[in-house]
């Protein structure tokens, strides 16, 4: 028999005109009287003739889940608690938020019956799952693949550029890179490539570099293996990723057969954490900092604060090299409760992309067991000079310096996004890139590619939509050439 211990759908029936803020603060407080967060959540359902009501899709992106419609024939033939003729007048069934949610929940329970509002009703049902003891994690689901193809996981900004002659802007390498030094270091590596990869002096630097001992540090072929390393390895009961962020790290964890919850950080809020974003119960935390693509910096005193006995957290700082004085890392962070875990990658500042290089720093216990399950070899020659190369005082001191250019190209593309009516930024930008939003995001891409400028899309970020895009933060001649092209093409 099934266990009851699988993710949490909410129905949601809702009257025409109705706000995203009233169903969003009904599903909290049908949430809260169970003894459950928001970020429980994988799902919203309703009834066909709703689901394009905009208070119900914002409430859907907001919360960073898909939104499930249903014929209001299927939903009458599924028996509900409290049936409502009125109800069955307006839409055809005689319940909509019970019904769709036990819809969504075929052999579970309802948790939270119909809870109303003056213009909405929502229930909360939980699916039933049997977890696999053995790994501690839930295997895939027909909704987990489709949570993953709502928000498309996979794409990334080099599919923006894939065009000859657009300037590109969707991509948050570094221009001008690698520098010339590391080229020639790079030219000379291809001497040794009849030798099998020896990792052991570029993971001695990047271990003096963060001043950690060797045993907490382990290379990669590039962050996105590390993601998938901890997706295979970690077990947990209740994986939590902050979004809006890079989506790999979700994608890999769903491959690996984990349920993810979302905790959706707002605009509203300059997309910063907030207390009690991320639920107590999560024993798995996976957060961005500078977080891709809202380039916000969250302090490292908030992002310390979500480390606990009991969980394991996660933060990606491929982004930190843009920061000046890497001000936010725990890079060098072994005092912290539970197990910490901070990816690096060199692909951004040094432009390694097509090398494949970043690291992983941890307990060196689970450091032991992520060497484990990668195959012998991982990492290649060159990319293991590079390793060593971009760890050593010389190319720190550089990479410290063009964090400190950005700073200022990154001013000047703001300040002309300033004057651009329409344009707007939420929260503090702090990296390489810039989230902006403004209406019909998707149309002005596609002009802007017509005038030359590949930008990424943002619709494919839970938690955004199609209104957002993500800007690249280049040398201040490009970026005038750019605001050109923007202010023409948004222009009325």
């Amino acid at each position: 028999m099934e266990e009851l211990d699988g993710p949490l759908v909410a129905g949601v029936g809702a009257r025409p005109g109705t706000p995203a803020e009233e169903i969003l603060r009904l599903l909290d407080e049908a949430l809260a009287g169970a003894g459950l967060h928001r970020t429980a959540l994988v799902l919203l359902a309703t009834v066909e003739a709703r689901a394009a009501e905009p208070g119900l899709q914002e409430a859907a992106r907001a919360l960073g889940v898909p939104l499930a419609a249903h014929p209001a024939a299927a939903l009458a033939a599924v028996p509900v608690p409290h049936p409502s003729e009125a109800v069955r007048a307006a839409v055809g069934t005689p319940g909509v938020a019970e019904a769709a949610a036990l819809a969504e929940a075929p052999g579970g329970v309802l948790l939270v019956p119909k809870t109303a509002s003056a213009r909405a009703t929502v229930a909360i049902a939980r699916r039933s799952t049997a977890h696999r003891r053995d790994a501690g994690q839930t295997p895939p689901t027909e909704e987990s693949t489709a949570m993953s193809t709502e928000f498309d996981l996979r794409h990334h900004g080099d599919a923006e550029v894939r065009s000859a002659g657009l300037v590109d802007l969707a991509v948050n390498v570094r221009t001008g890179t690698p520098p010339g030094w590391l080229r020639d270091r790079l030219a000379a590596a291809l001497g040794d490539l009849a030798a099998y990869p020896d990792p052991s002096a570029a993971r001695a630097a990047v271990a003096a570099r963060h001043g950690r001992p060797v045993q907490e540090v382990l290379l990669t072929a590039g962050a996105a293996e590390a993601f998938v390393l901890l997706a295979r390895v970690l077990t947990a009961r209740h994986v939590c990723v902050v979004h809006p962020q890079f989506t790999e790290p979700e994608a890999a964890l769903r491959d690996a057969g984990h349920t993810v919850h979302r905790a959706v950080l707002s605009a509203a809020d300059g997309f910063r954490l907030t207390p009690g974003a991320v639920p107590e119960e999560a024993d798995l935390v996976v957060i961005g900092n500078p977080t891709n693509p809202t380039s916000v910096l969250h302090p490292a005193e908030d992002v310390a604060a979500l480390a606990r006995p009991g969980r394991t957290l996660v933060v990606d700082e491929a982004f930190m090299d843009t920061v000046p004085g890497e001000s936010a890392a725990l890079a060098a962070r072994r005092d912290l409760p539970g197990r910490v875990v901070v990816l690096r990658s060199l692909t951004k500042t040094w432009g390694l992309a097509g090398l494949r290089i970043g690291y992983v720093l941890g307990p060196a216990g689970l450091i032991a067991e992520l060497a484990a399950a990668q195959p012998l070899w991982p990492v290649s020659s060159p990319a293991l000079t590079a390793a060593e190369e971009c760890s050593a005082p010389a190319a720190l001191a550089e990479a410290e310096a063009a964090a400190r250019d950005l700073a200022g190209h990154r001013a000047h593309l703001l300040a002309g996004l300033a004057r651009i009516p329409g344009v707007r930024v939420h929260g503090e930008p702090a990296s390489s890139f810039l989230l902006v939003e403004l209406d019909g995001a998707a149309k002005v891409r596609e002009r802007l590619r017509e005038a030359g400028f590949a930008v990424r899309r943002g619709d494919t970020f839970p938690g955004l939509g199609p209104d957002w895009l993500r800007i690249a933060v280049r040398d201040p001649a490009t970026s005038d050439r750019f605001l050109t092209a923007l202010a023409s093409v948004t222009a009325p």
